[in-house]
């Protein structure tokens, strides 16, 4: 079995450019439109956890190995061996990010860290690829 990685981290070109709009309306409203500031500062920290996700640029991953499927993103670790995995679950949630949850032998799930996933279409074909059974759910409120 031909290893397969994914790497990400919180600095990337889409946080830095809505960072940059975001900031740039702040700053917009408040010197052409005489904005309340109270109400911009309000708006202003919404942006605090972009913020650190550019400055700490942690990174995430997941890793398929002959031995298992194993995963990281910041602190969390974390790996199971095939042998112990039933099936891997992709779930649509209704903000279109994508779940990838490894559903155990013994009928325990246990959810891979969202920043570590891969694109939902490469991630399916990459598990098949390998003989895995992927169950695909998609817009699910519960699950």
């Amino acid at each position: 079995m031909t290893p397969y990685r994914y790497e990400s981290t919180g600095r990337n070109r889409g946080t830095v450019f809505a960072l940059g709009l975001v900031w740039a309306g702040i700053v917009t409203a408040v010197i052409a439109f005489d904005a309340a500031l109270w109400l911009m500062g309000l708006f202003a920290l919404c942006t605090l956890p972009a913020i650190y996700d550019v400055a700490a640029a942690r990174r995430s991953g997941v890793a398929l190995a002959s031995s298992g499927l194993s995963w990281f993103a910041g602190r969390r670790t974390g790996d199971i061996t095939w042998e112990r995995i039933s099936h891997m679950r992709l779930d649509t949630r209704l903000d279109f990010s994508v779940r990838a949850s490894a559903v155990l032998t013994s009928g325990k799930r246990i959810r891979l860290p969202l920043e570590c996933t891969p694109p939902a279409d490469t991630f399916e074909q990459v598990l098949t690829d390998r003989g895995i059974t992927v169950q695909r759910h998609h817009f699910s409120l519960l699950g």
